[in-house]
């Protein structure tokens, strides 16, 4: 599936619910299937500035996609992470770096969330995209 098609899907999967608070229950699903991070990851090193809770995100190049490995310390973080790797995880660096991740709005998470959660999706999204920018450019030296 492309970028428009995986957020299309998780805007469909998100109509379902009309309550928020199921919603947050669907994040909290997500996020528990969400592949823990390898513990050597769990590090200030991949820690993403600007979370209340703590988020951990790496990235590998496998082939010419990049792969996403993330786990945080709070569940509702979790599945937003879950949600971001879902969309930009097997994809080349510059989809990534370019990638208008519209469903963020579209289902609702940036009028949803604190102040404080808001500016950590932010920083989750803004670090994936530099995963993406140096990939880019390791690729095009």
């Amino acid at each position: 599936m492309n970028l428009k098609e995986v957020q299309d899907q998780i805007v469909e999967e998100f109509e379902v619910f009309e309550e928020w608070l199921d919603k947050y229950e669907y994040l909290i699903e997500l996020g528990n299937s969400l592949e823990p991070i390898d513990i050597k990851y769990r590090t200030n090193e991949y820690l993403i500035n600007g979370c209340q809770s703590k988020v951990w995100v790496n990235a590998e190049m496998t082939g010419e996609n990049v792969v996403f490995f993330a786990d945080s310390d709070a569940i509702i973080t979790k599945g937003i992470v879950a949600l971001l790797i879902r969309v930009l995880s097997n994809r080349k660096p510059d989809e990534i770096m370019n990638a208008d991740l519209y469903f963020i709005d579209k289902i609702g998470l940036t009028q949803n969330l604190s102040p404080t959660r808001s500016n950590g999706l932010l920083a989750m999204v803004k670090q994936m995209k530099m995963y993406g920018m140096a990939y880019h450019a390791k690729l095009n030296k």
